[in-house]
């Protein structure tokens, strides 16, 4: 079944556009499927209107001005009928239309026949629910406790690891500083040894430095010597100290 609104597109008429639009609006609301058919723009749709609407219906002039609704050849009403069931909450029946379920146009004791069926449904499940409720917690129990094995396995294993990883740095840490205790003897053994060579070579500059200085000294005061000397004795004595050296 469709629903016919009989409108006209280009009315002059402010009131006349705000009732088309008052229909229209709401019949979308309840997305009810329906035709717009305009008078204004198509004479056919003019006449058929106009004799399709009952005589009992029409103003004193015989002519019906939109909104007029139809439901296929049936007439439902004008606005003000539709406005009227509108009001009641009965548009559905205006229409000629079976109410949706949980519309407010059902009948109040298909409404709580509905709900009682609900409950019993509801009942039954409950029912069900209780026989294998006692089962579904012993088995919810045993998963918890192997749960809660598997967390404390799970927690010892992570701290065995964490006591051999301790004990492994101790170990390493240990060795690092044997090692450089070694290394530390080692590099002082060294320095010793060092010094004692440096001080060897330099024992050794010194003492010819110093025999080298008296060599030089002696032969200076024999010079000396020679100089205050005869000449017939000091050319002697030079070729004598000349042997010596």
């Amino acid at each position: 079944m469709v629903i016919k609104v009989f409108l006209a597109s280009s009315s002059g008429s402010t009131a006349i556009k705000k009732k088309q639009q008052d229909v229209v609006g709401f019949l979308e609301a309840l997305k009810v499927d329906y035709t717009q058919l305009d008078i204004a723009c198509n004479e056919e749709n003019r006449m058929w209107m106009r004799q399709n609407v009952p005589e009992e219906k029409k103003p004193a002039n015989g002519i019906p001005l939109p909104p007029q609704i139809f439901n296929e050849e049936g007439y439902c009403g004008d606005y003000d009928t539709f406005f009227d069931a509108k009001e009641d909450n009965s548009v559905y029946a205006f229409l000629g239309l079976p109410p949706p379920p949980g519309s407010k146009e059902v009948p109040e004791e298909e409404r709580n026949g509905d709900a009682h069926v609900e409950e019993e449904q509801a009942e039954e499940a409950d029912e069900e629910g209780g026989e294998g409720g006692e089962e579904e917690e012993a088995e919810e129990e045993a998963a918890d406790g192997e749960a809660a094995d598997e967390e404390t396995a799970g927690d010892e294993a992570p701290a065995e690891a964490e006591e051999e990883a301790v004990e492994e740095t101790d170990e390493a840490q240990a060795e690092e500083e044997e090692q450089e205790e070694e290394d530390l003897q080692s590099e002082e053994e060294e320095e010793l040894r060092q010094l004692e060579v440096d001080s060897r070579d330099t024992l050794y500059l010194a003492l010819a430095f110093l025999s080298s200085s008296c060599l030089f000294s002696v032969t200076l005061v024999a010079i000396l010597l020679l100089s205050l000397l005869p000449p017939s004795i000091s050319s002697i004595t030079s070729v004598v100290l000349y042997a010596g050296c």
